[in-house]
């Protein structure tokens, strides 16, 4: 399989990409991440590595959420987050852990897990669809369809070939 080649290649399988927690809330719109990388860049290494394994989650599960990377461009590590109503959150997460920087995250700026689970439910199913992973198995479940007619045998006028047949 080529996908599963080079660094963790676990980072870009769809399990571990359904599995993240961080589900910002709907107010923030960008979110920068500024981080320095190379030899002697300590204090920097949660940030490197909080964008290595949760950066493509977050991207996952926030698809209407703009993510922007700056390398070498901050002599401290720093995110920021826009909000959609103009303000704008900047956290310091100089020498913190990966783990440190997400629990700040998942506790402040995330939705809660029943917020989550009633969007689900909300988005979950839409009546008007059938088939094989809605409640309707079926079109001729739907009042005033035809029916099946495997179930029902259907009156000769409309079935085609009585419909199609010359009178003599």
């Amino acid at each position: 399989m080529p996908f599963m080649k080079g660094r963790a290649p676990v980072r870009r399988t769809m399990k571990y990409l359904q599995d993240g927690a961080l589900h910002l809330k709907s107010e923030i719109q960008v979110m920068t991440l500024n981080y320095n990388i190379g030899p002697g860049q300590q204090v920097h290494r949660g940030a490197l590595d909080f964008v290595f394994w949760h950066l493509p989650q977050l991207l996952y599960k926030n698809p209407h959420t703009q993510f922007v990377t700056f390398k070498n461009l901050t002599p401290t590590p720093v995110f920021q987050f826009f909000f959609s109503n103009g303000k704008k959150l900047v956290i310091d997460v100089d020498s913190h852990s990966k783990d440190e920087i997400h629990s700040f995250i998942r506790s402040t700026l995330c939705k809660t897990e029943m917020e989550v689970e009633e969007e689900q439910t909300k988005d979950e199913k839409n009546p008007a669809l059938f088939g094989l992973s809605d409640s309707k198995k079926c079109i001729c479940q739907i009042p005033g369809q035809v029916p099946c007619s495997g179930a029902v045998i259907l009156p000769p006028q409309i079935r085609g070939r009585h419909r199609y047949t010359k009178e003599s």
